[in-house]
């Protein structure tokens, strides 16, 4: 009996899903398109299909990944006071922490081999820059009469990327790691003010 044809989009999740799993079990240098199609049990043309580099298939999952991470502070920010900048920074502090330590190793090895390529480094740095203007653009309320500079927002995200690693190892308590965060973040805007 012949197996039902997965649709398109529903094989391409599947895929991406199996790629986040080879990574998280074995590590990024793992992640090859022929491995993939292997443990989904189909051709390499298959995969190919739907990424025809393994490049490609890095890109897709950080754009997974931005998405989830774009949906959580979107999600973080909705449930505070929009007029509180303390809200407002522990909601960025919380929802950037709670996305790296969900993904925790696996992140690590995707964002490592995301610098190994022009391409991949170009993807990387296009997505840290459109969330560094969301996070601008989601504090700049409470900037009266000023602006966030570029390096204080790189900065910020840079401390946000450093603590969330470490609450990812285990290095810090998570707790901590929020609170510290959200000072940093307020800190930036309340610069900002002056």
């Amino acid at each position: 009996m012949a197996r039902a044809r997965m649709a398109r989009e529903d094989r391409r999740h599947q895929l991406v899903d199996l790629a986040w799993a080879i990574v998280r079990e074995q590590g990024a240098d793992a992640l090859t398109l022929g491995h993939l199609a292997e443990a989904a049990g189909v051709t390499k043309p298959v995969v190919y299909a739907h990424f025809p580099s393994r490049s490609a298939l890095l890109v897709a999952l950080f754009e997974e990944y931005d998405a989830r991470q774009s949906v959580a502070l979107d999600a973080a920010v909705a449930a505070v006071r929009a007029d509180s900048v303390d809200g407002c920074a522990r909601a960025l502090a919380v929802s950037h922490i709670e996305c790296v330590t969900q993904h925790g190793r696996e992140l690590a090895g995707v964002a490592a081999a995301l610098e190994g390529s022009a391409e991949m480094a170009d993807y990387k740095r296009r997505a840290d820059r459109a969330y560094a203007e969301r996070c601008e653009r989601i504090l700049a309320p409470h900037v009266t009469g000023g602006a966030i500079s570029t390096a204080a927002i790189i900065a910020m995200l840079g401390a946000a990327d450093a603590v969330s690693a470490a609450a990812a190892d285990g290095s810090v308590d998570i707790a901590d790691a929020y609170d510290e965060l959200t000072a940093v973040v307020v800190s930036v805007v309340e610069r900002a003010r002056r």
